[in-house]
């Protein structure tokens, strides 16, 4: 057997703690994985497993030595000859030897005290028959174990670095260590059933997630086909009916123009018969016919046509607008008639031309079409503006909100008061109504931002229960503090507490028109 990382023959192969026996040489090949220049351990990647393994202090020459390679090594051939097939094993030097080697190594006078055991008798065969000697003395056969440092030693080591350590021969420890050995072993291979069962449960739901994947495979494409034939039918659907409408279009145009050339040559031989009455007819010729011809003209005149082709090119493709179901499949997709017609859409709104300042108030749009009906549907771009006829650059910013079903409502709160005008237009045209007036006024309240009584000297320090001392109440309910208010001088018994009217008039008795007497009235409180 050879070194599985550089497939030499072994020399001093060292055991990872991963279980792979790997050549001291290799193993000093190995690059770190950890920082480099680390004193105590390095770690390193195992070639044959990629696992990551920690080298002991001294390196790798501290590892455990991998002693089942080395005996797989001396098993295949003589280790004296190395020509023959090993057939038997020298148990005080552990050599192993082939037939011929044998019967030598019993003759020689210095080996003829060993004891040389044929391999099939042996019970040994699959153990070690080598000697192991001990690294630190070299000369000395490892058959001791200390208890204490868990590992084999030799005579010296007892008494050197294991002195008084616990310890006993190999083959009294051995069973011990053995049962553990196999107790962990027993475990693992419990484990080992488990994992192979997972592995197998695993094996089955990737078939499983394989059959799986493959029927909904052929459902997502049952379903396509589907959808793509629902697709191509309601495609075909769209189409006839855009044909139909145009057909249906072209026949009012060709029908209005029918009656409009008739009416046109109807005219032309009206004036053409009384062009040439005026122009050849005798003065009693004229007298005669005139009232026939003024008739037919007068008739001609007064028929009603229209200026206007009778239908319109507003025919557009809405994709987002749904079209029921086609072969069991909801479609999308619809030909649109109604073209929204600025001059037929109108405002609706209480306070259409009037509003307060700072109120938030508005007015609907409601869209139509060139028939006069209601469209349906949102999606147009409304433009309102909202300026002051005499501040130009005062100007309302509104907000128009697309209900989506052809109204639009549009909210504002104007800031000052006066005369707007208002502008509401659809694809660049103004609406029905549009532009119009905006009247907004100001409001009767305004908010008190001051302490609840006016006067600077009262004695409830501006307190909103403070009463006047004549007994009066205030507009609001309030009673004031009898002091006169800045605006409305003359009043000592102004409250200006909360919202109050600036055309509220004191309640409270006549004014008074000495602050001071007004302050003698007043309650201390």
């Amino acid at each position: 057997p050879r070194c599985p990382a550089c497939a030499e023959p072994w020399v001093s192969p060292r055991l990872l703690p991963c279980l792979h026996p790997l050549c001291e040489r290799c193993l000093r090949r190995l690059g770190p994985l950890g920082e480099p220049g680390r004193a105590s351990a390095r770690r390193v990647l195992c070639p044959l497993c990629d696992a990551q393994v920690e080298l002991p202090p001294g390196g790798p020459g501290s590892l455990t030595p991998a002693c089942l390679a080395l005996s797989a090594a001396g098993t295949g051939g003589c280790d004296l000859c190395t020509e023959g097939v090993a057939a038997g094993r020298c148990r005080t030097c552990g050599a192993a030897l082939c037939r011929f080697c044998c019967q030598a190594h019993r003759r020689q006078k210095k080996t003829a005290s060993h004891i040389v055991t044929e391999l099939e008798n042996t019970k040994d065969f699959s153990q070690p028959g080598k000697p192991l000697f001990c690294p630190s003395h070299p000369t000395e056969e490892l058959r001791l174990f200390c208890e204490q440092c868990d590992q084999p030693v030799c005579r010296d080591c007892i008494v050197d670095k294991h002195r008084q350590h616990p310890y006993d021969f190999t083959s009294n420890v051995i069973h011990r260590h053995g049962d553990a050995l196999r107790e962990l072993l027993k475990s693992t291979q419990q484990h080992m059933g488990t994992l192979e069962d997972v592995m197998g449960h695993i094996s089955d739901m990737g078939s499983a997630i394989q059959s799986r994947t493959e029927a909904v495979a052929t459902e997502i494409s049952l379903f396509a086909r589907g959808y793509v034939r629902a697709i191509e039918e309601h495609r075909d659907r769209l189409l006839k009916q855009l044909e139909d409408l145009k057909l249906q279009k072209e026949n009012l145009l060709h029908l209005q123009k029918a009656q409009l050339q008739q009416l046109l040559l109807d005219m032309r031989t009206g004036v053409e018969f009384t062009e040439h009455l005026l122009t050849n007819g005798s003065d009693l010729e004229i007298l005669i016919t005139k009232g026939v011809v003024s008739s037919r003209l007068a008739e001609l005149n007064s028929t009603v046509y229209n200026t206007r082709p009778s239908v319109d090119d507003g025919i557009q493709f809405s994709p987002h607008e749904r079209a029921g179901q086609c072969c069991g499949y909801e479609v999308f997709g619809a030909v649109l008639n109604k073209v929204i017609d600025p001059a037929r859409s109108t405002l609706h709104g209480e306070d259409l031309h009037s509003a307060r300042q700072n109120q938030l108030t508005g007015f609907t749009l409601l869209c139509n079409d060139t028939t006069g009906e209601r469209m349906r549907r949102g999606g147009e771009t409304v433009r309102v503006t909202i300026t002051h006829k005499d501040k130009r650059d005062c100007a309302v910013k509104p907000t128009v909100c697309d209900n989506g079903d052809g109204t639009y409502h549009i909210s504002y709160s104007p800031e000052e008061p006066g005369l707007y005008t208002v502008c509401v237009c659809v694809k660049g045209q103004h609406v029905q109504g549009s532009p119009f007036a905006l009247k907004v006024v100001k409001n009767k309240f305004r908010e008190h931002r001051g302490v609840f009584h006016c006067c600077t000297f009262c004695s409830s320090g501006g307190q909103k229960a403070a009463r006047c001392a004549c007994g009066g109440t205030m507009p609001g309910g309030y009673q004031g503090c009898g002091h006169g208010h800045k605006g409305h001088p003359g009043c000592p018994h102004w409250s200006c507490c909360g919202q109050v009217k600036e055309s509220s008039e004191c309640l409270g008795g006549p004014p008074s028109d000495n602050p001071q007497r007004s302050l003698l009235r007043t309650v201390a409180l």
